[in-house]
C-alpha cells in the first residue's frame, strides 16, 4: 500500500509559517492515523491551523512493479 500526502502551500506563504503549518499537518496526522483502517481507499482532508483545508491524505494500492516496466 502507498501513503500519500498532498498538501497546497501558497506560494506568497513566507517560508517560516509554511513550515509551521505543514508540521502542524504532519504531527496532527500522524496522530490520528490509528484512527482509520489501513486499507487502500482510507483518506480524509487535511487542515490548517485556520481549519481551512489544505490537502488530503490517502492510502493507495501499492502498483504493480512489474506493469510499469
Amino acid at each position: 500500500m502507498r501513503f500519500v500526502l498532498d498538501v497546497h502551500v501558497p506560494d506568497d506563504a513566507p517560508a517560516e509559517e509554511a513550515v509551521k503549518e505543514l508540521s502542524r499537518a504532519l504531527r496532527y496526522w500522524a496522530g490520528n492515523l490509528h484512527h482509520y483502517p489501513l486499507t487502500p481507499g482510507s483518506g480524509e482532508a487535511v487542515y490548517d491551523s485556520g481549519y481551512r483545508e489544505i490537502g488530503r491524505w490517502t492510502l493507495t494500492a501499492s502498483p504493480d512493479p512489474e506493469a510499469a516496466g
